[in-house]
């Protein structure tokens, strides 16, 4: 079998000198044309507690925890109908969480210790710390007036929405009432705590150490708050400025402190303004009929343009026969996804205006839908896959994951093509939303994931931060910006990601088989599944085969571009000789570019050839039940191996 492919790749470099990417036109995630804003209105909150800690009782089943010697209140539970008042002062930074949340419940020690640690840490080290932690004027609280808290998102759905919450858990720091962003990095200690250092940076600069803090483990209770951390932050901190903000803190709180409030409030107070209000505020579960949902111009607008929801629509006319076939299989999916993901449909016959501004074009057409994004499935009609687009559709609204060395290892075993995002603690928030704008664009494509680990940086050769490459097989393909600004260019990362997202061997498909096989010249092996042990081996002979041809042409090109650099060179040194500086000029302005334009691209693909058994033989006039075959598909001539 080996000679077999070797043979394939040595009669095809008789054909085609040059291997190049190929750059084909996708659908990508486009915006939908009308987005409404929704405004509510929250009553006054009176479950206020002096320093912004929660109030608790023993009744709650919650009992205050103790961290290095110190009393830590319960976090405070917001409530939905009270949010905007709850948050009106000072800097909150909330968790929103579903109680049977698998995520939520992961974290729940990572968030309890974070907060357990800054409540009860002292801004300015020399000063002496109350029991409480905050009766001092040197407490966490009134020197950052920096809060935590948590929005159970089961019983105040409507709070979550208003808040674009749209997976669990989700992170959002808030300053005044007003939002001011998204916690968008790794989901443990460290990752939260550099988020929150930031933060507190930021509202008094210089007031943090400048080689970071050293954190606890988690679900620790003391941390030895005068040793520095072992791997320093290096941030340039003026820790003499932060001295004297909390010189000017103390001596302003010397002369305006009060007498706290009290914190005593009834179980009867609690039970009315919490749990009568479960019901009413609840988020509705998705797709709980396991039905699709028929959408006018206007619950369309209300449903899907205005909130966060993903849904799953099909636009389609009565009379087209394609969209009768397609309409058993379909229901059959939105029962399939009962719970899980939102199944629309819209009749274009008696929502015209809406098809046109939505730009369908023909019939039926199914788009993914994500709050002010889109995009088109452009696969095969059968239930199995438009289910299995459908899941994977929902793993964007967790965002943009992140791994470290060990989770990629095993995320390798599985996936061809996954995209890396390289960030560290310069990494901005604008960066961090410019990455979640590609997950949609991606869905049923590839995997994109984050990470801060040495380990892969080294093991990638990452230099810079923040970087983005795609590792195909093992294989990496760096996206080259040359400016910070061309990181957060969504047109532009994403033309370069439809360059490099298929795998270096793929099916084809009824979806993908214009990009793979359009304008190039493709080494095609027909395969079959029924002959197991057979079709593995032969998948693996053909990826050798093609990264052997990889290979090949990239030592060719190396070649090539040297040459290019030695006639320049050659150019050079005869202007000098004759001291001619207009050719010396010249022979210095020359650039070392190798154009692709004029050189034909070439791919590999492997085809399933029982299911794709009539097409291969109308095509080819091959059967597939001799055996796997190899062609050499051009758009003028095919060749049979």
């Amino acid at each position: 079998m080996r000679s077999f492919w070797s043979t394939t790749v040595f009669a095809f470099a008789l054909v085609s000198p040059v291997l190049a990417a190929p750059s084909p036109e996708q659908p990508v995630a486009k915006p939908v044309e009308e987005t409404l804003s929704i405004q509510t209105a929250n009553p006054v909150n009176p479950l206020n507690s002096a320093d912004g800690s929660a109030i608790s009782s023993a009744d709650d089943g919650v009992q205050p925890t103790t961290f290095n010697g110190v009393t830590v209140p319960v976090m405070r539970e917001l409530k939905g109908h009270l949010f905007d008042q709850e948050i009106k002062d000072g800097y909150w930074f909330v968790e929103h969480y579903s109680p049977d949340c698998g995520h939520c419940q992961a974290i729940a020690p990572t968030w309890q210790t974070l907060y357990e640690f800054y409540y009860t840490s002292t801004p300015v080290p020399s000063a002496t710390q109350a029991a409480d932690g905050q009766s001092t004027l040197n407490s966490f609280h009134r020197f950052y007036n920096f809060n935590f808290a948590r929005l159970n998102c089961i019983a105040y759905g409507t709070a979550c929405k208003n808040n674009d919450v749209s997976s669990w858990p989700t992170f959002l720091l808030f300053k005044d009432g007003k939002f001011v962003k998204k916690f968008a990095g790794p989901r443990d200690l460290k990752g939260l705590s550099d988020f929150v250092e930031e933060t507190l940076e930021s509202i008094r600069p210089g007031s943090r150490p400048k080689d970071g803090v050293k954190l606890p483990e988690v679900g620790a209770k003391s941390v030895d708050a005068g040793v520095k951390p072992e791997v320093p932050a290096g941030k340039d901190k003026d820790t003499a400025a932060g001295a004297a903000a909390g010189s000017e803190h103390n001596l302003h709180a010397t002369e305006t402190r009060t007498t706290p409030e009290s914190t005593k409030i009834s179980l009867e107070g609690t039970k009315a303004n919490g749990i009568s209000n479960i019901a009413s505020k609840s988020k509705p579960t998705a797709n709980a009929l396991g039905t699709s949902v028929p959408l006018s111009a206007e619950s369309f607008q209300k449903l899907v343009t205005t909130t966060q929801d993903p849904w799953f629509i099909k636009f389609y006319a009565p009379w087209c026969h394609h969209c009768q076939a397609l309409a058993p299989s379909w229901q059959q999916m939105a029962k399939e996804l009962q719970g899980k993901l939102n199944v629309g449909e819209v009749n274009c016959e008696v929502e015209s205006r809406l098809c046109k501004d939505v730009r369908i074009a023909g019939y039926p057409t199914i788009h993914f839908f994500r709050g002010g994004e889109r995009v088109e499935y452009d696969g095969l009609r059968g239930l199995g896959d438009l289910v299995s687009y459908a899941k994977k559709a929902l793993d964007v609204g967790m965002g943009v994951q992140y791994v470290d060395a060990a989770a990629f290892k095993q995320m390798e075993e599985t996936e061809e093509v996954i995209f890396v995002y390289f960030y560290d603690h310069a990494t901005t928030s604008e960066d961090f939303a410019a990455l979640e704008r590609l997950c949609l664009s991606l869905v049923g494509r590839a995997k994109i994931v984050k990470t801060d680990s040495a380990v892969l940086a080294d093991r990638f050769k990452i230099s810079t931060w923040p970087r983005l490459l795609v590792s195909r097989d093992g294989r990496p393909s760096y996206y080259n910006a040359l400016a910070p600004k061309d990181m957060r260019d969504f047109r532009r990362v994403l033309n370069w990601m439809q360059t490099v997202w298929l795998p270096i061997v793929p099916e084809l498909t009824a979806s993908n088989s214009h990009e793979v096989m359009d304008g190039k010249y493709v080494v095609l092996g027909i395969l079959s599944r029924e002959r197991a042990e057979e079709f593995e081996l032969d998948r693996r002979e053909i990826k050798n085969a093609a990264l052997e041809w990889m290979e090949k042409q990239t030592h060719a090109f190396q070649l090539e571009r040297q040459e290019m650099r030695d006639a320049k060179q050659l150019r050079i040194e005869e202007a000098e000789d004759r001291n001619d500086q207009r050719a010396l000029r010249a022979a210095k302005s020359i650039r070392i570019q190798i154009g692709e334009d004029d050189k034909k691209q070439v791919g590999f693909a492997w085809v399933d050839g029982v299911f794709w058994e009539r097409w291969i033989r109308t095509t080819y006039g091959i059967e597939v039940r001799n055996g796997e075959r190899v062609i050499i598909n051009d758009e003028e001539v095919s060749f049979r191996i």
